[in-house]
């Protein structure tokens, strides 16, 4: 089991920037790939970025590149996602998820390729 638990998130203007965590307190995450999701109440799990266990690569849904990015250290065991020129449609909650990566180059773009999620974090943006 890999406990995950993201922080960071809150209300903010539209513009503005907000810096997310996922940080593994138990076990090391580099044998993981790492992804962030959201999800509003309603609808489906969004994919917003994937990093690979490395942290060598990273990908992003269209709607977000440019403005955000993924980074991760692992000596800390921490994913982050660097939020930056927010809208308000960005709101809603934020998820990391963990993902047990043989091919190290490897990025998972399905909720249903993770193994391990963590509680979500909200993000408002208000216009």
């Amino acid at each position: 089991q890999v406990q995950l638990v993201e922080s960071g998130g809150g209300s903010v203007q539209a513009g503005d920037s907000l810096r997310l965590s996922c940080a593994a307190p138990e076990r090391p995450l580099n044998p993981y790939a790492v992804g962030w999701f959201r999800q509003a109440p309603g609808k489906e799990r969004e994919f917003v970025a994937a990093i690979t266990r490395s942290g060598d690569a990273a990908d992003y849904a269209e709607s977000v590149r440019g403005r955000f990015a993924i980074s991760r250290d692992n000596a800390k065991n921490t994913v982050a996602l660097q939020m930056n020129s927010l809208k308000p449609e960005d709101t809603d909650i934020y998820y990391c998820a963990a993902k047990l990566s043989w091919y190290s180059g490897s990025l998972y773009y399905e909720p249903n390729k993770y193994d391990y999620w963590g509680q979500g974090t909200q993000v408002t943006v208000s216009s």
